[in-house]
């Protein structure tokens, strides 16, 4: 009997679609929740995309998912961040110490950090306690704000506390008094903590710098160290930039030592401010060494370098640099364009300064700031374009600080332009009355066109105003002690050996030219001896001549002024650095001018 045989089946071979994936292996693994990819956010845009889901997966109101988008919208905050999670922040019923502490967090990072302490005001009232990530935040927000009113309400309240003297808290305290400048109250505070650590420490150093008292911060520095306890990079920061102040190369260099020998120069900050430090001690070389010695060089790094060739009258040099950041990539930062502005400036470059201003907006998105307009202004006026320059002033996007009408007061001295300068001194004291060099200036310009009854009238104003002159001020390291001296210094008696040293010195350049310039030295009751009296004692004199006295032949002396240098005093260094052989490196608020061989580095044009 046959069997009948299977049914015969046919399989149709369909050709390969090379244009679809294949389909994968399950791997058994689910897909990342949406949550879980909040830490990789970028933007905002994408911190929404995931609130999206929440809403759409109902969990819009959940107080765990709303702390994680407040909290990585006040990570890096901006306004539009701090916005959206003020909004988040308001959803919830009875916020926590711990949201609110996020939200304090952000605002003190952002410009309107009183914010913050709007919000904390409000929700103190609804019974929300701080704690000791609280006041920090709260601080910081008020130092940035410089509002100390507000700020000691609140170290009233952490004493109220108890957490004054939290590690937390007492360094923000600190940073806050000194961000005020309040050192005095900074300083108590400081002083009765019984075992600072190197926070508080750092906090106080800081401070000292900040408020122009490098001595006070160098001398808490050896206080550090007798108490074993190990600086940070943060302290290493505070200490170059005391040194930087004081123009003290050889103690700056001890440090760069220091820092060697401790590991700090693997910080590219600490090596950014190891280039600030040798740039404003006058050393450019050591300056140029540290930098090409970085292995990675960010903005900062690079913009340091520039402004150090800026200041030394290297205007090609920094330019030059500018194009190589381009060239390796790095995006230029606002403190880069000053230092490039300031290059144009120094260095008479006006066409290309104009070119890297207008570039600042149109090539790298970067809008200009009152600096930068500084910047435009000071170069403008050196260059002797002054009606360009009050006209670049009166069409500022922004209402022209006293600072901005400052610099243009300066140029119509340089250049002589008295009516000018009337005008722009009548728009600065509408600003502010308050400034003696404003006085100063314009009253040396008077002096010097004859117009005796105007400086007599200024003088008159200055007294009923209750406006002091601000003395001039010198600095010279000597031995890794460094001295000062005031205008004026070289009449007291414990300098008579100075005194007659300068006398001294001024006879013997006599002999080869000079001539005291008393024109700027104005007193109708003063005889034309008692001016030239006047000009010798000026300090950055009196500093040079302490140096002469003081160090090996062929050294060079370096020496910082608080203000600009004056044409008498500047005329002076030229003489000694030709007679003496020294090199005279002077460091006044504007620039570095380098005296060799009877020329300055300026050629001039300062």
């Amino acid at each position: 009997m046959a069997t009948a045989s299977p049914p015969l089946t046919t399989t149709t071979l369909s050709q390969p679609n090379f244009n679809t994936k294949s389909p994968r292996k399950p791997t058994g693994e689910s897909p990342p929740h949406p949550l879980s990819l909040l830490s990789k956010c970028t933007s905002l845009k994408q911190l929404k995309q995931i609130q999206a889901y929440s809403i759409k997966t109902r969990l819009q109101n959940d107080v765990f998912v709303l702390s994680k988008l407040i909290n990585l919208c006040t990570l890096q905050p901006t306004s539009s961040s701090m916005h959206h999670a003020h909004l988040l922040f308001d959803q919830i019923p009875q916020p926590d110490i711990i949201l609110f502490n996020y939200m304090a967090r952000g605002y003190s990072r952002t410009n309107t950090p009183l914010q913050a302490v709007l919000l904390f005001a409000q929700h103190l009232c609804l019974g929300l306690a701080p704690d000791y990530y609280t006041f920090p935040s709260l601080l910081k927000a008020c130092a940035n704000a410089q509002v100390i009113k507000e700020g000691m309400q609140l170290h009233c309240l952490a004493i109220k506390y108890g957490l004054n003297r939290d590690i937390y808290v007492s360094p923000a305290l600190i940073n806050m008094y000194s961000e005020c400048n309040d050192m005095g109250s900074a300083r108590f505070l400081f002083d009765r903590i019984l075992e600072p650590c190197v926070v508080t420490y750092n906090a106080i150093i800081t401070g000292y710098v900040r408020n122009s008292q490098p001595n006070e911060a160098l001398s808490l520095f050896r206080k550090l160290q007798m108490q074993d306890i190990k600086p940070t990079d943060v302290t290493m920061l505070g200490l170059l930039s005391a040194c930087a102040l004081l123009g003290a190369l050889d103690l700056g260099k001890w440090i760069h030592e220091y820092v060697k020998g401790n590991g700090f120069d693997e910080y590219v900050k600490v090596n950014t401010a190891l280039i600030d430090m040798y740039a404003k001690c006058g050393s450019l070389e050591d300056a140029v060494s540290v930098f090409e010695s970085m292995v990675f060089r960010d903005p900062q790094a690079w913009s340091a370098m520039i402004m150090a060739y800026a200041i030394h009258g290297h205007g090609k040099k920094a330019i030059s640099l500018f194009e190589e950041m381009t060239r390796a990539q790095v995006q230029p930062d606002k403190i880069t364009f000053i230092g490039l502005l300031y290059a144009c400036n120094h260095s008479g470059l006006v066409e290309e300064g104009y070119k890297y201003f207008y570039s600042m907006r149109n090539k790298y998105g970067t809008n200009p700031g009152i600096k930068h307009y500084g910047c435009m202004l000071d170069m403008l006026g050196r260059a002797g374009h002054l009606e360009d320059a009050y006209r670049f002033i009166e069409e500022l996007p922004v209402k022209p600080t006293p600072l901005l009408w400052r610099i243009l007061l300066a140029a119509c001295s340089s250049h002589g332009n008295i009516e000018l300068g009337k005008r722009v001194i009548e728009r600065i004291f509408e600003l502010d009355e308050s400034h003696s060099g404003d006085y100063v200036i314009f009253s040396n310009m008077c002096a010097r066109a004859g117009r005796g009854t105007d400086v007599t009238y200024l003088r008159k104003l200055m007294k009923e105003r209750g406006v002091v002159k601000l003395p001039g001020c010198s600095l010279i390291e000597v031995n890794n002690v460094v001295h000062e001296f005031f205008s004026g210094d070289g009449t007291r008696m414990e300098y008579r050996e100075l005194h007659e040293a300068v006398d001294k010195l001024v006879e013997e350049l006599k002999l080869v030219g000079y001539v005291p310039d008393t024109s700027l030295v104005f007193h109708s009751d003063m005889e034309d001896g008692e001016k030239e009296s006047s000009l010798r004692y000026h300090s950055e004199k009196l500093a040079i001549a302490f140096g002469l006295l003081n160090t090996p032949p062929g050294t060079t002396i370096r020496v910082v002024k608080n203000l600009r240098v004056c044409g008498d005093c500047h005329s002076t260094a030229k003489f000694i650095s030709f007679i003496f052989g020294r090199q005279i490196i002077l460091r006044d608020v504007k620039r570095f001018h380098h005296f060799e061989g009877g020329k300055c580095s300026c050629g001039d044009y300062w």
